[in-house]
């Protein structure tokens, strides 16, 4: 079968097309079709060779790349209860996280980083590293989910998540819009950034109540509190990282929420002062993707609100160069949501 995959640390020069065995099949393990692929941030850093727990391509080269991928169902291994051949799945970010707290172990399940990934034409899985796909999605929106939208499912709804809360989300990519989408679904108000008004009226389009241009302000911050009266909001989609946290502090409510996501920022920004959080009780809370438990109630909130993955462009499974190209839309920028590939 198809395969592609890094053959060493040295960049997205590195990846590769390859031809290799189909895996065995245990008794608990499910072999799946896959037809679909979606890409995150956490993508763009494997390849030269990831960071903390995700390091099999600099330990035990070449290494499979992605986390996120949907597909249908081939044949279960003997002991498999949960699936059926024929049923429609997605991969779970994290093979070994079913639900609860998580352990190091499970931490270092994750597909794509500290194990093989999915960007493959078929892959065996656990049959416990899998759940089965919201009726009304396809195969393609369906690959969306595993990372981005299990993120902000627990960014949100960890806290909880009340009607009439106020959202912050940073830019518009694939976890920022899942969040905007879900916290609408839920009845709080949205606030969001980005740099481009095009894309904030996309933003509008999905419902959300404030747009904010970070170049036609930047003290965001500012802006953010005027919009919510001078509370504050009550929980940051923060994704930007070191260089923005400060900023996300200051937009927080007394006793508010800032959700730990991402570092799109870069490892180049300044250390920042948490001395908001400490004057002002903020929680700082670090989110890192979630457990098969978690996609599996998000899955149920997306089939009861009908609710959609935003996929931005889908780039075709067959070319080396198609899945390049993929990797180098998503380091653009340009995107809207989700950037996808899919077989033919």
């Amino acid at each position: 079968m198809k395969v592609y995959r890094l053959a060493e640390a040295k960049g997205l020069d590195a990846l590769e097309a390859a031809q290799v065995d189909d895996a065995p099949l245990g008794a608990r393990d499910v072999r799946v079709e896959m037809r679909a692929w979606s890409l995150n941030y956490r993508d763009l850093g494997i390849p030269a060779g990831g960071y903390p727990r995700n390091d099999k391509l600099q330990r035990d080269p070449p290494l499979v790349p992605l986390s996120d991928g949907a597909g249908e169902v081939l044949e279960v291994g003997a002991e498999v209860s949960r699936f059926k051949p024929g049923d429609r799945v997605a991969t779970c970010f994290f093979q070994d996280w079913d639900g609860g707290e998580v352990g190091e172990a499970g931490m270092r399940s994750a597909l794509g980083g500290g194990i093989d990934g999915v960007l493959a034409e078929r892959v065996v899985l656990g049959e416990n590293g899998l759940v089965h796909l919201p009726s009304h999605l396809s195969l393609e929106q369906g690959a969306c989910l595993p990372c981005a939208a299990v993120t902000a499912w627990q960014a949100l709804t960890r806290g909880p998540l009340t009607a009439g809360d106020a959202i912050l989300t940073l830019g518009t990519g694939g976890v920022s819009v899942f969040a905007l989408q879900l916290a609408k679904a839920h009845g709080a108000r949205v606030l969001i950034t980005s740099s481009s008004d095009a894309k904030l009226e996309r933003a509008r389009a999905l419902g959300a109540d404030d747009t904010i241009n970070y170049r036609t302000h930047p003290a965001w911050e500012t802006r953010a509190r005027e919009l919510t009266g001078g509370t504050g909001v009550d929980n940051v989609m923060e994704v930007g990282g070191a260089g923005t946290l400060e900023k996300s502090l200051a937009s927080t409510r007394i006793g508010g929420t800032v959700s730990l996501i991402g570092v799109l920022t870069g490892p180049g920004a300044p250390n920042p002062s948490t001395l908001l959080a400490l004057f002002n009780r903020i929680t700082i809370r670090g989110i890192y993707v979630g457990s098969r438990a978690m996609f599996e109630a998000m899955n149920r909130a997306l089939e009861v609100n009908r609710i959609e993955p935003v996929i931005d462009r889908s780039f075709a499974f067959e070319e080396l160069g198609e899945i390049r190209a993929a990797y180098e839309y998503l380091r653009s920028g340009a995107h809207f949501g989700k950037v996808v590939i899919a077989r033919s």
